[in-house]
């Protein structure tokens, strides 16, 4: 009898008692990624908690202020995507602000005093526009329904960030990709961050960010030109002397041959004011037309691949997950 009775007790010790002591609880973890547990741990809970602020650089005033974080994300939000857009949309657009925002902030990124973290300027960190100035922009009888809904668009997603290995990511956004993503070494160089892959996206078409033309005559090229190489020549108008040579897998140009000089498609997107660097050139008798897919350094999240994946049904988890490759969604 005491045998059977020690039986049962190793019996009940091995099922219930053993895997309680070598089982080891996951990190919260709401969007069921590969590879996000305890990691996320190193984003410290003091660093980031609920009474966080941010000290912004307002370029145009030269002055920093210092803002609750959601109150700042409220303000870049309202700048960075229109009000229109689904609220799935802006719910991504404000995760991926403040996880942007902590990134900039970690790693001290950006061109602005050492008693500020972040600017307002969207070249250097991301656009902002405060509560009064928003207002006044949009149409009288819209202006409240519009903040409200940027407003649950922050609130709604208070405290959330993506991160990669539990580090908070690089989160780039652009206006509209083209139908297709870009990965960054083929926009900065440098080595690419693995959770930005190139992803297609349907219906980016149907937005006015999605086609666009810049037309200048052949003098007007060359003069640009000229301003940038003292040594630009160009023998004849053709083909063969002002032509895209190579492209990326997503279908930018790489390489644009231009007269005796080959520039890369970022630097040709700069040099003759082209909203992306995907596109085609048409040399025609008097002068040179660009024909411009998409809006934007094509990197990361699509603002208007994001209003077109929650106009699909997609919810802002989903859709941030579309744009960042093996990434979770945390609460910081």
């Amino acid at each position: 009898m005491k045998k059977i009775i020690g039986y049962m007790a190793l019996l009940i010790l091995a099922i219930f008692v053993i895997p309680l002591v070598f089982t080891k609880p996951f990190a919260s973890q709401e969007t069921g990624s590969v590879g996000e547990n305890e990691e996320a741990s190193s984003i410290s809970s003091e660093e980031w908690n609920d009474g966080k602020t941010v000290r912004v650089w307002h370029t145009k005033s030269q002055t920093v202020e210092e803002l609750p974080m959601d109150t700042y994300l409220l303000g870049v939000v309202s700048a960075e995507m229109p009000a229109d857009f689904e609220i799935e949309a802006l719910k991504a657009q404000a995760v991926v602000a403040r996880t942007y925002t902590v990134y900039k902030i970690q790693h001290k990124a950006g061109k602005h005093p050492e008693n500020a973290e972040i600017c307002d300027d969207p070249n250097c960190c991301q656009a902002w526009i405060s509560k009064e100035d928003r207002m006044n922009r949009w149409e009288e009888g819209q202006r409240q329904q519009n903040w409200n809904k940027i407003e649950e668009a922050v609130h709604s997603t208070h405290g959330k960030i993506i991160t990669y290995e539990g580090k908070a990511i690089n989160a780039f956004f652009h206006s509209n990709s083209g139908g297709k993503t870009e990965v960054p070494i083929n926009v900065w160089g440098g080595s690419d961050y693995p959770y930005l892959q190139s992803v297609e996206t349907a219906g980016e078409e149907n937005y006015q960010q999605y086609a666009s033309q810049v037309i200048m005559t052949k003098e007007e090229l060359m003069q640009k030109m000229k301003e940038k190489y003292a040594d630009f020549q160009i023998d004849h108008w053709g083909e063969d002397t002002i032509c895209i040579t190579e492209y990326t897998d997503s279908g930018r140009a790489k390489t644009v041959k231009i007269g005796n000089h080959l520039l890369s498609g970022v630097e040709a997107r700069t040099l003759f004011g082209l909203k992306s660097a995907h596109f085609a050139i048409q040399v025609g008798e008097n002068q040179v037309t660009f024909s411009v897919i998409g809006y934007g350094h094509g990197v990361g999240l699509s603002q208007t691949g994001s209003d077109s994946l929650a106009k699909q049904g997609e919810n802002y988890e989903e859709i941030i997950h579309h744009f960042y490759q093996n990434v979770a969604i945390i609460s910081m």
